[in-house]
C-alpha cells in the first residue's frame, strides 16, 4: 500500500500553491482598467481570457486534490474509484490526484 501521508504532504503543498494563483488571477482579472484605447483593452481582453482559461484549470485541480485529500481520510487513496483495485505508486508520483487506475482511465477515454 501506498505512504498517504506523503502523498497528503504534496497535495496540501499543490493546493495551497493554487489557492495562490488563482488568488493572483482573480486580482489581475479585476484590475484591468476602462480607461485604455481600444487596442490596449483588446489586448488586455485576450489576456484575460488565458487568465480564465487558468483558472478553470487550476479550480478543476484544486477540486481533485480536494477529493483525492477525502480519500487519504477515508482510507480509500490509492484505490481506484471505479474499479477499487490498486493504482500503480507510479502512477500516482506522476499525478498524485488521480482517482483513476490506468485501466480505468484508459476506458474513460
Amino acid at each position: 500500500m501506498v505512504d498517504a501521508n506523503t502523498f497528503k504532504s504534496r497535495l496540501e503543498e499543490r493546493l495551497a500553491a493554487l489557492v495562490s494563483k488563482l488568488s493572483e488571477i482573480d486580482e489581475d482579472l479585476k484590475e484591468h482598467g476602462t480607461e485604455a484605447d481600444f487596442e490596449e483593452r483588446a489586448t488586455e481582453v485576450a489576456g484575460d481570457e488565458v487568465l480564465e482559461g487558468l483558472g478553470i484549470q487550476g479550480l478543476k485541480e484544486a477540486q481533485q486534490i480536494k477529493a483525492a485529500l477525502t480519500r487519504i481520510e477515508e482510507g480509500t487513496f490509492g484505490l481506484c474509484v471505479q474499479c477499487d483495485e490498486k493504482i500503480p505508486e507510479k502512477r500516482l508520483e506522476l499525478l498524485p490526484h488521480t482517482p483513476l487506475c490506468t485501466s480505468c482511465m484508459s476506458g474513460a477515454e
